[in-house]
């Protein structure tokens, strides 16, 4: 049967779609076809499901999604009895919950819906779909203790009326009352009760929002300005000394278009940091100089600068009314949205609670998913050396905002500041350091010097050295300031591993440095092994790659099954590219005689089935290899490369394998993603190897780990 989730509430303004995304996001770690159906709607998009569909790449028709609108489901129930409603929408789900594993119920939202007895309906919906349930109770502007009560209230009112309660969230609470509201409501409920505070970052409105509420005219500035967060409003007046001091970060400033000293001030006080600023709303219809505007968007290039036709009084009434919403134009708010869940949410617990079997492959999504939870597990520290260029930044944004891991980045920190205030990136949270300025230069130079002293590296020489940002970087991950590093987005591979070699060196266990990408297909994770770094590995060399890839592959939850590629399978063909395959794969029988190995073994003997059971019937790898290791570096290279645009693969690496400690190099065309998967990868690596003397948990498949799974 398909297991459903309705998540509902017990009045309007409880901020649910934090909790109905959470929820989406806990579901897509664990199957692959999560369906969404809304009961009743109101004319118009559905955002949130925009914002799902977006983000989850949701194939399902949007006509399948909704059972009927809130017009409808009244006249029919004023007609026919709420029986007749029930029925029809209990149709409409089964059509959904037949085509998926999962369906996430999204509850009626209590807002201008003329259903009497909202709450009874969600509840007999929830029954009728064989739904557990999820209440959330909304907490902002009330007293702890009504907080309290009314959790209570609707959990008793819930399971009074059949329900099947899987947990209570209480969203929205003064952060100072978060621990004592979830204290007490944990010993009087239940089930599990998670308490979330109020995230000034969701309820604020976008610049993007505030525009098309107002009728805006967009004067000046880019998508990225226009997807900031107005944390804040002040309104401009007073003369310029006073006017800046009253700036705040976030804040979107409100002045008549014909005051061109605080439009120019504002917008200096931005491009210094001091503070960052949302943007500038210019009211009265009044467009400063074309010189203005030229000064203004070399000031602060990206910055917006909004026209509206009213003046500031109805102005400000109109953006005290505005509250931020998730949708699909706002990715940014749904990282912080989901931070704030994962955060406050024992997701473990809730996964275990769900009891949702997790499918028997893995798609690419995923994979990520669960990169980005298991680093969030145990948080490391991460140095990014690359820390002004945009795509850095903004990887460092949904990590932060995703609480993965801690973040050092490198560079001139003005530089960086500056950078990230035209971005509209928040970077308090993430250390911010310049080599060439450090109090830990001088120590550094000490260290480089002695590690290469017989290279006649000298002092003076190696304070030089270690004011580059990657030998900075490595010099911070030996030193233990900070567990992992990541870098390449703009450097060379040379640029980035060599200090790694010169400082970090290899492990005593691992002959060489290599590396493997994670090939997601449309249902299950390859490592593919050595594709960027050993141009002709020997026969030992090649041995010790498949012993690390075996490692990274478990590491990773990809159960290790090797295949030593070849261009002839068993003992159909001889050479020497052949015979040096064919010693690789004895010695790593001799020296590991637990792993799965085959070799020599063509690819479509190592991955299909079908060609496996007429080459080499008897073998437990081939056919189910799920680690591929390539004879060099032409081969695993452009098959990679093949195999990611002719199949559509992610390929996430290379990640750098054999380091005493993880530093990992990016291609200079990754993408933001391809840096937030590294670095999450690179954190994965930093965190202490489970020990093998202890017994492994029993398993259970409703919680993620990092064992390997059959994929």
């Amino acid at each position: 049967m398909t297991r459903s989730v309705y998540v509902t509430g017990i009045d309007r303004g409880d901020g649910r779609q934090v909790v109905e995304l959470g929820v989406m996001e806990l579901l897509t770690r664990q199957v692959d076809r999560v369906g969404v159906f809304r009961p009743l709607v109101h004319d118009g998009p559905d955002r949130l499901f925009e914002l799902l569909r977006a983000r989850y790449r949701l194939t399902q028709d949007p006509a399948s999604v909704y059972g009927m609108d809130y017009h409808e489901a009244s006249a029919l129930q004023a007609e026919k009895g709420t029986d007749e409603l029930v029925s029809r929408l209990v149709d409409r789900f089964h059509q959904v919950a037949r085509e998926y594993e999962v369906v996430l119920v999204l509850g009626t939202d209590f807002a201008a819906t003329q259903l009497p007895d909202e709450l009874a309906v969600n509840a007999r919906l929830a029954n009728e779909f064989g739904a557990s349930v999820i209440p959330v109770v909304g907490g902002r502007g009330q007293t702890a203790e009504s907080v309290r009560a009314e959790a209570r209230n609707a959990h008793r009112a819930y399971e009074a009326l059949g329900a099947d309660v899987l947990a209570m969230v209480v969203n929205r609470v003064a952060p100072e009352e978060r621990a004592v509201i979830a204290e007490r409501l944990s010993a009087r409920l239940p089930v599990p009760c998670y308490v979330l505070p109020d995230e000034p970052a969701l309820a604020a409105p976008t610049v993007s929002q505030i525009t098309q509420a107002l009728g805006g005219t967009v004067l000046l500035g880019d998508d990225s300005g226009l997807a900031r967060d107005a944390l804040d409003f002040v309104f401009g007046g007073a003369m310029l000394p006073n006017f800046l001091s009253a700036l705040t970060p976030g804040c979107m400033v409100v002045t008549p278009g014909d005051r061109a000293d605080l439009v120019v001030g504002a917008l200096a006080a931005h491009s210094a940091g001091t503070p960052p600023i949302a943007g500038l709303l210019l009211t009265l219809n009044e467009r400063p100089s074309d010189e203005i505007l030229t000064l203004a968007s070399r000031l602060a290039p990206g910055t917006p600068v909004i026209s509206v036709p009213t003046n500031s009084w109805p102005t400000a009434a109109e953006l005290f009314g505005l509250e931020g919403k998730l949708n699909a134009s706002t990715p940014r708010k749904a990282e912080t949205a989901l931070g704030l869940f994962e955060r406050h949410v024992d997701t473990a617990e809730l996964l275990a609670r769900l009891a949702v079997a997790r499918s028997g492959h893995v798609t690419p999504m995923m994979f990520e998913h669960e990169l980005l939870e298991q680093a969030r597990a145990d948080r490391r520290r991460v140095v990014l050396p690359e820390g002004g260029e945009e795509r850095v930044l903004w990887a460092a944004d949904v990590l932060l905002r995703r609480d993965v891991c801690d973040l050092t980045l490198l560079g001139d920190v003005e530089a960086i500041r500056k950078k990230a205030a035209d971005l509209g990136i928040d970077l308090k949270n993430a250390q911010l350091i310049d080599p060439s300025t450090s109090e830990l230069r001088q120590g550094f130079a000490e260290r480089y010097a002695q590690l290469r002293a017989h290279k006649g590296v000298t002092v003076e020489l190696a304070h030089d050295v270690v004011a580059d940002v990657n030998y900075f970087g490595t010099l911070m991950v030996e030193e233990g300031l900070a567990d992992g590093m990541v870098s390449g987005s703009v450097h060379s591979t040379a640029a980035t591993i060599r200090p790694a070699f010169e400082i970090i060196k290899t492990r005593k266990d691992a002959a060489i440095v290599s590396s493997v990408f994670f090939m997601c297909l449309a249902d299950k994770v390859l490592v593919y092994g050595d594709c960027a770094v050993n141009p002709d590995p020997n026969a030992e060399q090649l041995a010790d790659i498949a012993v690390q890839s075996a490692a990274t592959a478990a590491r990773f939850g990809v159960e290790p099954r090797i295949a030593m590629l070849s261009y002839s399978t068993g003992t159909s063909g001889s050479g020497a590219d052949v015979d040096k395959v064919r010693e690789a794969t004895e010695l790593v029988r001799r020296s590991r005689p637990d792993l799965r190995i085959e070799g020599p073994i063509q690819y479509d003997a190592a991955v299909e089935p079908s060609v496996a059971a007429t080459k080499l019937p008897e073998s437990e790898v081939a056919g189910r290899a799920t680690v591929l290791i390539f004879p060099d570096l032409n081969t695993g290279n452009n098959t990679y490369k093949a195999v990611q645009r002719s199949a559509g693969a992610v390929a996430v690496g290379p990640v750098l394998q054999g380091l005493r400690k993880p530093v990992n190099d990016l291609s200079r065309g990754a993408l933001v993603s391809d840096i937030v998967n590294t670095v999450a990868i690179t954190a994965i690596q930093a965190q202490p190897k489970p020990d093998p003397e202890q017994p492994a948990p029993a398993a259970d498949p409703a919680v993620p780990a990092a064992r390997p799974r059959s994929v």
